[in-house]
């Protein structure tokens, strides 16, 4: 059974999924940072590029977007790629046309937002195509049979009794395992959200916005809650309304186990939560026996490795690296989820030697990796003794949206010794002897690095001050970085 807490403010939501009083999910979402892909637009063409096959979009924002001849929808039109010659830009939009137009990339630098005519909506299961009538299968879905099976399944649910035009779905990968119900309130939800859509296109003027991806509280409700759901509590009296009112109308289901939280603690206080999510931000993840993992995120891929510590509890030292792997890939598991790490994941566990351990471990972690509803493809052990995997990025990882790179080490990690900085100066105030002749050489820097000159490094300041003919003062500045110098020639 899992509780679903969030936090609500008015710049940012927080939300938490909590199992047996441990935080294993975390989503949060910032007001200044919600992107506009996905967002349905009422749009009025500006300027036709027919040089640039493309067209600059009025939506009522700062710029123009940017209509490309490939992504508008043309009805009855074969598919892409088969050959087909493309209908010039000038043959399908004017200059002051209103289009519904849907963004398909936000904004860069001076680059306008990206749109195009083709309109989806998401939901839970499915994503749903209004302007088409095909049932599209995800790639990622097995075998060809079972792809058959839920295109059937899909036709007879999508039918509609008086004939009318139903409308295209794609199945996304987490609908494979779906009931007919829930595909069937899935199908509903979006035929209700594009019916809403369509006719407030209708009576709306040009940069109106008439359709938003959900908020992540009513997210909650779609994707987040299910069947194991207990409770799902929000602190804010105002966006519980909100909620109540939405799945009401879309997600019937879990209204029930909306609760508005009332208590005097900060509702993320009930389970330690902001800690969590400070621990979620460390190298270190230490483990119940003793054990630790070091989890690094580097730009191509994620590495995780797994040390014994100070577990010594096992009878022989085989069993004491069994059971800290063990540990280990049951909190790995989890960590995957509370930091939603992405791409290709690296595990080096404690080498075993013996081939049933290696395989207890790997099914266990495959059966702690089996709850994630984010897609997962394990490999076994390789001659290295690693475990290859990959996590599907579905969006920044929690360390990303939290963190940035530290302005003293500027991601290394590791700055120089007062040492180096004090002989990179001493190098430099060389270098500048041989092209200038001031009276007097400054030398400003860090504390730690005039106080070395001072001492250590005094005899080897003197040295240099008498070859170069020239007196070297030192003045402490208290600099962001100990590796920041500056020499002023007097």
């Amino acid at each position: 059974m899992q509780d679903i807490l969030i936090n609500w403010a008015p710049q940012e939501t927080r939300v938490a999924i909590v199992e047996n009083g441990a935080v294993q999910e975390l989503h949060i979402e910032r007001a200044l940072e919600r992107g506009l892909v996905g967002n349905i637009y009422t749009g009025r063409v500006a300027r036709v590029l027919p040089g640039m096959q493309s067209a600059f979009v009025d939506i009522g924002l700062e710029r123009a977007a940017f209509l490309h001849v490939a992504d508008v929808h043309v009805s009855g039109a074969p598919p892409r790629g088969d050959g087909a010659q493309q209908v010039p830009i000038e043959r399908l939009v004017f200059e002051g046309q209103t289009l519904m137009v849907q963004v398909i990339k936000d904004a860069i630098g001076t680059k306008g937002a990206r749109l195009s005519t083709q309109i989806s909506i998401a939901g839970r299961l499915l994503v749903f195509l209004p302007q088409d009538d095909h049932i599209g299968i995800s790639q990622k879905i097995g075998s060809p049979e079972l792809r058959e099976q839920l295109r059937a399944r899909m036709n007879r649910l999508a039918a509609t009794s008086d004939g009318s035009p139903t409308g295209g779905f794609i199945l996304r990968t987490n609908a494979e395992d779906a009931t007919d119900e829930e595909l069937a309130d899935d199908i509903a939800y979006l035929r209700k959200s594009w019916a809403s859509v369509r006719e407030r296109g209708f009576s709306s003027p040009p940069g109106t916005l008439l359709y938003q991806d959900l908020s992540l509280v009513e997210r909650v409700l779609r994707d987040l809650a299910h069947e194991a759901t207990g409770a799902i509590r929000i602190d804010s009296k105002m966006q519980y309304d909100i909620l109540k009112a939405f799945g009401e109308e879309y997600t019937p289901g879990s209204v029930a186990k909306l609760e508005h939280y009332k208590g005097e603690r900060p509702i993320f206080d009930l389970f330690n939560i902001d800690a969590e999510i400070a621990k979620a931000l460390a190298r270190r993840v230490d483990l119940k026996s003793g054990g630790y993992l070091i989890i690094d995120q580097t730009e191509a891929l994620t590495t995780i490795d797994v040390n014994t510590g100070g577990f010594v509890g096992a009878r022989n030292f085989d069993d004491t690296i069994f059971k800290t792997n063990l540990e280990a890939a049951q909190a790995i598991a989890r960590q995957l989820r509370l930091r939603n790490l992405g791409g290709i994941i690296i595990i080096d566990f404690i080498d075993m030697s013996r081939e049933e351990h290696q395989n207890a471990v790997l099914a266990e972690l495959r059966k702690q990796l089996s709850r994630d509803r984010t897609k997962i493809t394990v490999s076994g052990f390789t001659q290295l003794g690693l475990v290859e995997m990959t996590r599907k990025r579905t969006r920044e990882s929690l360390a990303h949206m939290l963190c940035q790179p530290c302005p003293v080490c500027e991601g290394k990690g590791q700055v120089k010794t007062a040492r180096s900085v004090c002989y990179d100066i001493l190098r430099e105030i060389l270098r500048e002897a041989r092209q200038f002749n001031p009276k007097e050489f400054r030398v400003i820097a860090s504390a730690a690095v005039v106080e070395m000159m001072l001492d250590e490094e005094s005899q080897h300041l003197a040295g240099l001050s008498d070859f170069i003919g020239k007196p070297i003062s030192l003045k402490a500045e208290p600099f962001a970085s100990p590796e920041q110098y500056d020499i002023v020639l007097m």
